[in-house]
């Protein structure tokens, strides 16, 4: 069981990678499966994860605050609606149209929903 959670963990690593180039690709719920399944299998790997520069706050925030950071909040947004334009641009059927924008504002409203990091830790002080 501890091999078949490390190499799942490496996985979701590898897709959230994938996800900092590709815009409908999420990036964030990848690492916390990734992080999820190294802290239950290796915890080497998973201490590398939570000190990695690029992902390790936004692994930790979510961990201890449930909020992300408000750059990387807008940065989902942005690339949803710029994704979401261009795919509404190239589709004719109206009905697709509609199911695409039901789609797309789901995740929308979750992220704007979600608390910044930066709120929380003013608010802390």
């Amino acid at each position: 069981m501890r091999a078949l959670l490390i190499l799942t963990g490496w996985f979701f690593v590898a897709l959230a990678a994938v996800g900092v180039f590709v815009p409908l690709l999420p990036t964030v719920p990848f690492l916390l499966l990734a992080a999820a399944c190294f802290a239950r299998s290796s915890p080497r790997v998973h201490q590398w994860l939570l000190s990695h520069r690029v992902f390790g706050e936004l692994i930790r925030n979510w961990q201890t605050s449930r909020s992300i950071p408000k750059k990387s909040k807008y940065i989902a947004i942005a690339s949803i609606i710029v994704s979401g334009a261009i795919s509404l641009y190239m589709i004719e059927l109206l009905i697709i149209k509609l199911v695409l924008v039901i789609f797309l504002s789901i995740p929308i409203t979750i992220l704007v929903r979600l608390p910044n990091s930066e709120d929380l830790v003013m608010t802390d002080s």
